[in-house]
């Protein structure tokens, strides 16, 4: 299995709208929930400064056996479905290996 990351930040026309966002995080929660109920080994969380302020981005890791399933499950997150976010999906290589 391999690890993919996704990285994005919410787009500046979305930070003001406060309702908007909140609405598609926990949905996007709901998504990670449903995903771990499911047996996929899949964490996210938002990103923070050294004052803990969010506003930074937010980053998702998932292990899955190829890119083509991981872009698969990603395209389903609903911060990608709501065009929430700017984001990129890459695939994480162990330099130890």
């Amino acid at each position: 299995m391999a690890f993919f990351v996704k990285t994005e930040i919410i787009k500046k026309k979305y930070l003001i709208n406060n309702d908007l966002k909140r609405k598609i995080i926990n949905e996007h929660i709901d998504w990670i929930k449903k995903l771990k109920k499911e047996g996929i080994n899949i964490k996210s969380g938002f990103l923070v400064d050294e004052l803990n302020r969010p506003g930074d981005g937010g980053l998702l890791i998932i292990e899955i056996n190829n890119y083509k399933n991981a872009l698969k499950i990603i395209k389903n997150d609903p911060m990608i479905k709501n065009n929430l976010v700017e984001w990129k999906l890459n695939e994480w290589v162990d330099s130890n290996k």
